[in-house]
């Protein structure tokens, strides 16, 4: 079965599993027929609570339901008449009137409780409400993706996704968090989403799957008490013999079983977050330190955590610099991409003859770029000494102190070091897409986790080994 096949049919599944328990609800107490009545109207009819709690939440159902049905014109208009349920801004200035004019500490801190009531709007009481129903948390995850999907520049929908990232950030708190170990024996449906979820390296068939999940290999999972069979995240781990340096030979189907007592590293080559509505909402750092303490008591002969990691902005941030002229090349590296211009279409008649940099971008934009073996020779010390300072130098943005690359700015804040560049570590398409096939590792020593995380999250220093600190040299 595809994995195109597999998606479809867990989807279709939880949907119909979840829309008939909500319609069921909103049948009981008669608002199963509703769908056509005001939504302001229903909005309120739910917040209001009239008839008790089965009631209520019958209404949060209906009006679930009512928006799983809805189009995507139909959702922005429901949204909008969520986002509408704001606070009274009289209430709010006569409360805000009783802080100022409060005579003492004392009775400061009763009107300033008093103005916190005023300020939470409404609709935190509806999502709330949403909260309660069958499959309701799932159902505000999957929302808040719809609302991070409809933003731009929305100033009403921007104030409910303030709202509803609140509630889930202390509803999904890592102390509420279980961590799972998930292998071939986990229920089908929980290996269905790994399939549906794997963005880094892709599952194709269910006997890669099974090859993840063999005795060599790893896997776990933080999930939500409220929400039992979706994973939020997932890392996936490779007991090996050494530092693993390609991807393509980590995940061969056909490569023998290592006993897992003869690994000496653990390999983190996929983390994948589950959930779009969870976005902004961090587990990483809490599940890599979390796994890396449950494999070091099971496992003593267990001597080095590293990661095989992708280098999304690699690739983009080379072509926009050698574009701009923003790449020194040393004269040695002048010299080696001179001898390889013949390899290359010659200059129109007329025209000049390509300078280095051109050279080099010539040679990039072939598929893939080293295809003889004196291309090789030149293009991965070049390569690697340029990822190596993109790593170590490259700020993103108007972020000052933050690595450029967001996996390496995942991975430092993380408290890893960067450990070493790979070359040709994943030949597929999106690996010569993203960084021209190189990947990086990144230590996790758990007695430097701390400092190296604080180094980075504090001052903005970079974990680095010595022969990565080296190669950034030109």
């Amino acid at each position: 079965m595809s994995d195109v096949a597999i998606q479809a049919g867990l989807l279709d599944r939880a949907l119909r599993r979840v829309s008939t328990l909500w319609r069921d609800m909103a049948a009981v107490v008669g608002v199963g027929d509703q769908a056509d009545a005001d939504l302001a109207a229903r909005l309120r009819d739910c917040l209001e609570g009239r008839g008790g709690e089965v009631s209520a939440r019958a209404r949060a159902a209906g009006l679930a339901e009512a928006y799983r049905t809805l189009d995507q014109s139909g959702r922005t208009e429901f949204l909008r008449a969520l986002a509408a349920f704001d606070s009274d801004p009289a209430a709010v200035s006569k409360a805000m009137e009783k802080v100022v004019a409060a005579g003492d500490a004392a009775e400061r801190a009763v009107a300033t409780a008093r103005l916190r009531r005023a300020l939470e709007p409404p609709r935190i009481r509806l999502l709330t409400a949403f909260a309660a129903i069958p499959d309701g948390v799932k159902f505000l995850v999957d929302l808040r993706a719809d609302l991070i999907a409809r933003l731009d520049g929305d100033k009403l929908l921007q104030a409910l996704e303030t709202d509803l990232k609140g509630l889930l950030a202390s509803w999904f708190d890592v102390a509420f968090l279980e961590l799972r170990h998930i292998d071939w024996r986990s229920p089908a449906v929980i290996l269905e989403k790994l399939v549906e979820y794997e963005a880094v390296h892709r599952i194709r068939t269910w006997r890669d799957l099974k090859n993840r999940l063999d005795s060599d290999r790893r896997c776990y999972a933080f999930f939500h008490p409220r929400m039992p069979e979706e994973p939020l995240i997932f890392v996936e781990v490779a007991l090996v013999q050494g530092m693993s340096d390609s991807v393509q030979r980590l995940l061969d189907e056909k490569a023998p079983v290592l006993d897992p007592r003869q690994a000496d590293t653990a390999v983190f080559y996929s983390i994948n977050n589950c959930q779009r509505g969870l976005d902004g909402i961090s587990f990483g750092n809490f599940l890599i330190k979390r796994v890396v303490g449950v494999l070091s008591d099971e496992m003593r002969n267990i001597k080095q955590f590293c990661t095989l990691s992708p280098i999304p902005g690699y690739r983009k941030w080379l072509d926009a610099s050698l574009a701009a002229g923003e790449i020194a090349l040393t004269e040695e590296e002048r010299k080696a991409l001179r001898a390889l211009a013949p390899l290359l279409p010659p200059p129109a008649e007329g025209t000049p003859e390509p300078d280095e940099a051109t050279i080099l971008r010539g040679l990039l934009a072939r598929r893939p770029p080293w295809r003889e073996e004196a291309t090789q020779k030149v293009l991965e010390p070049l390569l690697a000494r340029l990822c190596a300072r993109y790593l170590l130098k490259e700020e993103a943005p108007r972020r000052p102190g933050r690595a450029r690359d967001p996996v390496t700015h995942f991975h430092l804040s993380n408290g890893a070091r960067i450990e070493r560049v790979n070359w040709k570590a994943d030949i597929s398409d999106n690996g010569l897409r993203q960084s021209h096939g190189l990947m990086v590792n990144y230590l996790y020593d758990p007695e430097r986790i701390e400092d190296h995380h604080e180094a980075y999250v504090g001052e903005g220093r970079r974990a680095a080994s010595a022969a990565i600190r080296k190669l950034a040299k030109p």
